[in-house]
């Protein structure tokens, strides 16, 4: 696994956790980071402020409605309100 050192400002998402590493997408790019470096109460999915070191919620909940939406879209359906988790 190619590693690269994470960015130190700006937001990325969580893409998954692969044992001790955290592969995180920042602009596009896939990023790979020691899991104990980020938040201990971030999972795969939320954003996280880098600068700050904090998983941004207000952000987190942005990203996961549009990828809500966007599978009601792919689906054929309105988008609806409900539970849904990542």
């Amino acid at each position: 696994m190619k590693r690269h050192k994470r960015p130190r400002t700006g937001r990325a998402t969580i893409d998954r956790f692969e044992d001790d590493i955290a592969v995180l997408l920042v602009e596009g790019r896939e990023l790979h980071c020691a899991r104990a470096e980020l938040p201990d109460d971030a999972r795969e999915g939320d954003v996280v402020d880098l600068e700050a070191g904090v998983v941004d919620h207000e952000a987190t909940e942005q990203l996961r409605s549009e990828v809500r939406d966007a599978r009601e879209r792919a689906r054929g359906r309105k988008p609806s309100s409900g539970s849904f988790d990542l």
